[in-house]
């Protein structure tokens, strides 16, 4: 049976678990209606009903996300809206009137009278946070969307550095905030007290694909795992802090909340099952990697922005680690093949052309300066491939 928390400030009930748009629909562009195919819209259309039999009423998209919002738009109006919590997300722009007629295409192609949650989408620069919250900026339209009754309550969402998503929830503006976190990559722990502390809702972005591509897990990840599947472990993990309020589940079709879904009747029992788990995963690491560099890689790293070629060491290093202790090669070769193409979404560049460059001075508060560079090209020869695109993108 599903489980709800309360929203923060929002005071929704929302499910542990939100249907998230960006899977199902047909195209990453904006097509017209009719060239949908038939069967796509059905497939779309049987997955939001089977999210709504499992209790979870959250539907999650973005003005982004392709003809996900025009597709939504053919069966939203056919259902009991109350029951509902829609949230749709705008990207912040520098002229705010394109940001309002982006929402305006948004609210068109739902065929809905008001979003419950409206995402500021993707700040993840300062110079986003400045568009979104400067005086006239995107965050004023919003509130003016607000008063008008289009919009219930304001967020954002970010794929940005802990120090950008710090800053954006300390401005007290939003109430709710859509963030990365999951068992390898916790990072943003901080940011999600933070949340806490301002009474935001805090909703998990992608936990089972950016979180490890865990519906294909490495046959030692499943191991360690045991008796959980990966999955399971995952959302157990997350869910087990109960200042994490809804994980996100990209379903393509309706079977994909299924495995989901055996999370609910152990989230009573995490604290007698996880310890056994996580024990295994760190004891993995530990033997893979060494206890000195497991506990310390991340010490003294530089930013991108303070490494020559803008690479982005830390990234590259924790691909690597999770790729020899987990076998995550094909979640690493996923990531790593997008840096250099993910602009603020994904920064910075990979390590091909690390070689060349004089990494002595970034890398000097780093306890392992002298063999990082080595590391790097090893990182490049076990994930390099063929060049990835965002999604929203290809």
């Amino acid at each position: 049976m599903m489980q709800y928390r309360r929203f923060g400030r929002t005071e929704l009930p929302m499910p542990v678990f939100s249907c998230g748009g960006m899977r199902y629909q047909y195209k990453w562009q904006d097509i017209p209606a009719d060239q949908v195919p038939l069967d796509n819209q059905k497939n779309l259309e049987a997955t939001l009903l089977r999210s709504l039999e499992c209790g979870i009423n959250h539907i999650e998209t973005a003005r982004g996300y392709g003809s996900s919002e025009m597709q939504l738009g053919k069966i939203l109006p056919r259902l009991p809206r109350e029951q509902l919590i829609i949230q749709t997300k705008v990207s912040p722009k520098p002229d705010p009137l394109e940001f309002k007629l982006k929402f305006d295409q948004s609210l068109a192609f739902l065929q809905l009278d008001y979003i419950d949650l409206f995402s500021l989408h993707g700040i993840n620069t300062l110079e986003l946070l400045q568009d979104a919250v400067r005086p006239g900026g995107c965050l004023e339209v919003a509130r003016k969307l607000q008063a008008e009754g289009k919009v219930r309550f304001i967020g954002f969402s970010t794929h940005g550095p802990t120090e950008v998503i710090l800053k954006t929830i300390e401005t007290n503006q939003f109430d709710y905030v859509n963030l990365h976190w999951y068992y390898i990559n916790q990072t943003n722990w901080p940011a999600i007290e933070a949340a806490n502390r301002h009474d935001m809702g805090v909703f998990i972005i992608s936990p089972s694909d950016k979180g490890g591509k865990l519906y294909n897990p490495p046959k030692k990840l499943v191991k360690l795992c045991e008796p959980l599947s990966p999955i399971v472990f995952n959302d157990l993990f997350c869910l087990s802090h109960p200042q994490v309020h809804t994980l996100s589940l990209g379903a393509a079709k309706p079977t994909d909340f299924d495995e989901h879904l055996k999370t609910l009747e152990l989230l009573d029992q995490y604290d007698e099952i996880l310890p056994a788990i996580i024990s295994r995963l760190e004891g993995e690491a530990i033997n893979s990697l060494g206890e000195e560099w497991y506990q310390n890689w991340s010490t003294g790293l530089p930013t991108i922005e303070e490494t020559p070629g803008n690479v982005n060491i830390s990234t590259i290093l924790w691909l690597r680690n999770l790729a020899l202790t987990y076998d995550m090669v094909e979640y690493g070769k996923m990531r790593y093949n997008l840096l250099g193409n993910g602009g603020h979404w994904f920064p910075g560049k990979n390590a091909e052309e690390v070689e060349k460059l004089d990494l002595s001075q970034c890398l000097k508060n780093s306890p392992y300066a002298q063999k990082i560079p080595q590391l790097l090209q090893e990182a490049h020869q076990l994930l390099g491939g063929k060049t990835v695109e965002r999604l929203s993108a290809s």
